[in-house]
């Protein structure tokens, strides 16, 4: 029969860095912990005791140089000292030996050593130690106390270090591959994922190790549904919340109904010998299973490791949900976005180009937005936001200042501050929106030119004008508080500036400019240089490029509206030379 585990909840006091404290202060050997030169970082009660000497007068020390001597009292050269080969060589040693106490008299000791790793790294090694060792079978109970003090001292390392690397992540598939990177092949030759989903039961994830038989990757996919009468290991665990673990004579047992017979299948193709299966998430919400297979008959799973693997798969299984949720509400929020983000209009002979860039997978959604309509009195308005914030509620912000900034600019014919300054006062009274920036800007002219720019800016990243010639141009003009401060009674500046025949106009979002490891003056330079560079390239390939050239560790969405000025027409050319000729002779008279 297969060994029903279901009390391993009770054990994961075992996993909790509290219980090894204990362990470490009342062990019955001294034990004393050194960092990677042999410096003294901790001993325990024990090796107080026994060397009359306190943990504070030993920390900080040398080991050998303070406690390590031959029989005779003469200090032993670094050269010669089994115990500093020990460490330099990241090897076990064990030793009988002599160590100095407090008080000047020395103690016939055995030591044993071992590594401290961590990743793969050595950062130090344990010293246990006890006295009068004189004959063989306390030495060996020294060495079974050091190498089970290190089994117990890695699977709490392991535990809290697949905590680290899942609390780093949103994205599903990168957390499963972070668990793989840290299960296999440290415990466990072969891992399996499966999850339950609205469709029923899904193998999300097959790990094994380097160089595997990529045959095996075709047992990921849906299961069987599940057969609460089947008595198989992975129906109990994911029915009633058990943790199972097999041998290889309950792993050849006959399955007993559809999803018994692929996991037998999956176990039996692997040739594991030891099994693990333990829930995703907790008792009362089993949200999957993750199974932990060895394929060597000489190293089958110990009952205390089940302890560890449940530890290991309520982690798991909340992480995952997150993710899962989080995925949702992503998808959610982009769907917004994507729903705001409208078709470009073409205002007469004006050309405009648009781009949204989500912000990579695993992280969050912000509430980036573009906006560009005609207003009443026939000049185009331009619009480039973000609703401060990273989740859904940043992303229904954005959808409310979209719909609210569209209706006051139609309504009011007057200066953009004018509009903003009327949004920010109703932002606080009828929406949740904390904090945000907005450029909004008029493009007016003629139809056939010339065209001028006037807005203002509410904390915005300034506006990009680049010139066909390449000089590219930050509007910093028109720089007013943000919307969201409160400070109501502070009127914004408005701003205007001639836009060149087939100049180039640029907004954006502080996605294309914050990159994580720069500065904001990095960003906005690269830009600059960027868009000089484009400045001649038809239109949508300037977006393409811009956002192409981007560096790569971005975290953010990106929102970026571009407009090109046309060449001014012969008639247009004609009629100001006719004006400038009337100003002239006006002046001459």
């Amino acid at each position: 029969m297969a060994q029903n585990t279901s009390d391993g909840q009770d054990r994961r006091w075992a996993t909790q860095p509290e219980f090894w404290q204990e362990v470490f202060d009342h062990l019955g050997v001294g034990v004393a912990v050194l960092d990677s030169a042999g410096w003294i970082i901790a001993v325990n009660p024990a090796a107080e005791d026994l060397l009359d000497r306190t943990a504070s007068a030993m920390s900080g020390q040398n080991l050998h140089d303070l406690l390590h001597r031959h029989a005779d009292a003469a200090t032993i050269p670094d050269e010669r000292c089994p115990l500093l080969m020990a460490l330099t060589d990241h090897i076990r040693a064990r030793e009988r030996d002599s160590f100095l106490s407090g008080d000047g008299y020395l103690i016939p000791v055995t030591w044993f050593s071992a590594p401290v790793t961590r990743n793969g790294h050595v950062l130090g090694m344990t010293v246990l130690f006890a006295g009068d060792a004189t004959d063989r079978e306390t030495a060996d109970d020294l060495a079974a106390h050091v190498i089970a003090l290190e089994g117990l001292t890695d699977r709490l390392a392991l535990a809290t270090e697949i905590a680290t690397a899942l609390a780093h992540t949103l994205d599903t598939e990168e957390a499963l591959a972070r668990l793989g990177r840290l299960l296999v092949p440290r415990l466990a030759d072969w891992v399996a994922i499966d999850l339950r989903t609205d469709e029923g039961i899904r193998r999300v994830a097959v790990i094994g190790p380097e160089g595997r038989d990529a045959d095996q990757e075709a047992w990921r996919g849906p299961l069987p549904a599940l057969d609460e009468h089947s008595h198989s290991s992975l129906v109990r665990v994911l029915h009633s919340g058990e943790s199972v673990l097999l041998g290889p004579r309950e792993i050849a047992t006959p399955p007993d109904s559809p999803l018994a017979a692929v996991q037998s299948g999956f176990l039996q193709a692997l040739g594991a010998t030891s099994v693990i299966t333990v829930p995703l998430g907790t008792v009362r919400r089993v949200t999957g299973a993750l199974t932990l297979a060895r394929t060597d008959a000489a190293r089958p799973f110990e009952a205390i490791e089940v302890s560890l693997v449940c530890d290991i798969g309520q982690r798991v299984g909340l992480a995952i949900d997150n993710t899962l949720l989080f995925g949702r509400q992503r998808e959610i929020a982009e769907a917004m976005q994507r729903n705001l983000l409208i078709p470009m209009p073409q205002p007469g002979r004006l050309r405009l180009a648009a781009r949204y860039q989500p912000a990579p997978v695993g992280s969050q959604v912000g509430g980036d937005w573009y906006d560009v309509f005609l207003l009443r009195d026939g000049a185009t308005a331009l619009v480039i936001g973000d609703v401060i914030g990273h989740d859904l509620a940043a992303a229904a912000g954005m959808a409310q200042l979209h719909g609210m900034l569209r209706a006051l600019a139609w309504d009011r014919t007057g200066p953009p501050s004018a509009v903003i300054d009327r949004l920010d006062e109703a932002v606080p009274a009828i929406t949740n929106v904390p904090l945000a920036t907005v450029v909004l800007a008029r493009v007016e002219g003629p139809e056939n030119g010339p065209w001028k720019l006037r807005w203002t800016n509410a904390g915005h990243p300034p506006p990009l004008l680049v010139t066909p010639d390449g000089r590219a141009e930050y509007l910093e003009q028109g720089q007013g508080l943000l919307l969201g401060t409160g400070l109501g009674d502070l009127s914004r500046p408005d701003a205007t500036a001639p836009l060149p025949p087939r100049s180039t106009l640029l907004l954006y979002t502080d996605g294309l400019i914050e990159v994580p490891g720069t500065d904001l003056d990095t960003g906005l330079g690269r830009l600059r240089r960027h868009a000089a560079a484009l400045a001649c390239h038809p239109l949508d390939d300037f977006c393409d490029q811009i956002l192409a050239r981007m560096p790569p560790g971005n975290t953010d969405d990106i929102a970026l509206l571009a407009l090109r000025i046309p060449t001014t027409s012969p008639s247009a050319r004609r009629a100001r030379r006719a004006e400038a000729d009337v100003r002239a002779r006006r002046r001459s008279r």
